[in-house]
């Protein structure tokens, strides 16, 4: 390997190294101090119940492991916003667990808590995947009240969803761990089935102390609520349960007897490992995002027997077209080309630009997958379209809509990894979040932007530095430079993956090599719901 192979090597297992170091640092919720005073409880933590839950051996994703990242720290922060959420199997079913972190806030909601507890019910609403509640919480962080509880996408579209998904027939488990309070309460009842534990476990529309003050009625919580009032009295919960294992095992229990399901029918066969070493993906991708490299190198790493039947090989170069399999599912995948190629003509392309030619070539291919049934997999590393006189004469605009045409109108399952550059519109056209992927997932070296941070700082400094000419202040070679260098930092951290990823713009940041789980795991899951509408790309311009 050369030496600029080995640079890469080492910068992208930095990264790496510093995702686990982050992602240990959230693990722990509010901390250890916290975690110690639940097993005093005699209660497990949201993770440790996840664990136990899960077949053991099985495959699981986390979504939304960095939700919450760097936000409410004048609250004392929100790690994972409060709420694990990973899909896994239980029984031998592929599911989504949702449970309440109690160790943060005692498991008070706060704004990105009802994003991402949203985020898991669309997924199970999209896969019609079995979705199980852990409840643990407090109910909504009243000093954020206003941004959780009136709006439309905020704490009342949950129950929303319970009832829309039991219409839908997707399986619903809740087991009340701990606090369910106030309208909190009606997630469980909600549910096909509401488990309670004895003595942790408490459901009240309203606790002693309300009561008190409501209507002067004085009793303590667990005769008001705990699981001998609601398991032999109101009838409100369907099992009563010793501890939390007993609780776990109890839903594990209930989840073997579910039926099989109706399949999608997307192809797999046998999963066969790439035979071209994925680690290597680590020396290939550059240390800067400036610089080029072949995409083909990351695709031979990612897919299975690392065959890739190319579309269209030799036009439209900027995005690569073809057939391939991960996990053993068929898949069509769409990927910006990195290299500077030369066109038929002898002109230069730059890798990471979509032109009219490529825009073109997608759109025909995505057509091609939704006729043929087959998942798309979408591998970001995209600055945009390109621009110019003879890119705006060429039809540009119109090319590059024929593609967000046929992305949006795609009715086959949508994966979204940003790899690396994710600007602008060629966010849109290569599937970003706006565009319904069923997973979205980026690498270390993601940056997602309106633009590149170069291009961008130079813009902004402009602007910054004529209001404050027009405040009689001079903009020395000094002063530019400091200005300008302010503005670089501010614009890097917006657009780094953790900053996406703790506002939920993207599911995950993951390590590479944890890429075919992901995609994979997400078309089983997408198998479990049958396409029930024809494509359509409706009125295009040709």
């Amino acid at each position: 390997m050369d030496i600029k192979f080995n640079k890469n090597e080492d910068h992208n297992k930095l990264t790496v190294a510093d995702l686990r170091k982050r992602f240990a640092k959230v693990a722990l919720g509010g901390g250890l101090k916290r975690i110690e005073k639940l097993h005093e409880k005699g209660k497990l933590t949201a993770r440790e119940r996840i664990d136990y839950l899960f077949d053991k051996t099985t495959k699981a994703i986390e979504i939304g492991a960095f939700v919450g990242d760097e936000m409410y720290e004048e609250h004392g922060g929100c790690p994972s916003g409060g709420v694990i959420v990973k899909i896994g199997y239980v029984s031998g079913k592929q599911c989504i667990v949702v449970a309440n972190d109690a160790t943060v806030k005692a498991g008070a909601w706060f704004p990105i808590t009802s994003k991402k507890n949203l985020r898991a019910q669309e997924i199970a609403m999209e896969n019609r995947i079995p979705i199980i509640y852990l409840v643990d919480s407090a109910g909504v962080y009243l000093p954020l009240q206003d941004e959780v509880f009136p709006d439309k996408e905020h704490f009342g579209k949950i129950f929303r969803n319970n009832a829309k998904m039991s219409s839908m027939g997707i399986t619903q488990i809740s087991a009340v761990m701990g606090s369910c309070v106030a309208g909190g309460a009606y997630l469980p009842i909600m549910s096909d089935e509401a488990l309670i534990v004895n003595k942790t476990g408490s459901i009240f529309l309203a606790g002693s102390y309300l009561v008190k003050a409501a209507i002067g009625e004085s009793i303590d919580n667990e005769t008001l609520g705990g699981a001998t009032t609601h398991c032999e009295i109101s009838g409100v919960t369907d099992y009563k349960s010793k501890d939390d294992k007993d609780c776990l095992d109890t839903i594990r229990n209930i989840m073997d007897k579910i039926g099989d399901y109706d399949k999608a029918g997307y192809n797999r066969k046998e999963i066969i490992a790439p035979k071209e070493n994925p680690e290597e993906i680590y020396g290939i991708l550059p240390k800067s995002r400036a610089e080029q490299y072949d995409m083909n190198e990351i695709i031979k790493r990612l897919v299975d027997n690392s065959d890739f039947e190319a579309y269209k090989d030799g036009y439209g170069e900027s995005i690569i077209c073809g057939y391939a399999r991960i996990e053993g599912w068929a898949v069509g995948i769409v990927a910006n080309q990195r290299k500077v190629i030369k066109n038929k003509k002898g002109e230069m392309q730059f890798g990471g630009v979509i032109y009219s030619d490529s825009a073109d070539k997608a759109t025909r291919f995505i057509a091609n997958c939704n006729q043929k049934k087959i998942p798309l997999v979408f591998l970001q590393d995209v600055t945009g379209f390109m621009v110019g006189s003879k890119s705006e004469h060429g039809g540009i605009i119109k090319d590059g809509a024929k593609l967000v045409n046929a992305v949006s109108n795609s009715v086959v399952p949508k994966f979204t990894v940003v790899i690396g550059n994710s600007y602008g519109a060629g966010n849109y056209a290569m599937c970003g979040k706006a565009f319904d992927p069923r997973l979205i997932f980026a690498w270390p070296s993601a940056r997602l932007a309106v633009m590149g941070g170069a291009q961008a700082a130079k813009v902004l400094a402009q602007i910054e530095e004529a209001t404050l000419q027009r405040k009689g202040e001079e903009i020395t070679p000094e002063r530019h430079a400091e200005i300008l260098k302010n503005i670089e930092n501010r614009y890097d951290k917006q657009t780094s993956p953790y900053y996406a990823a703790a506002r939920l713009w993207t599911d995950a940041v993951i390590d590479p090599l944890e890429t075919r789980t992901w995609i994979g795991m997400g078309i089983e899951a997408a198998n479990h719901a049958p396409i029930e509408k024809p494509f359509n790309l409706g009125v295009i311009q040709v």
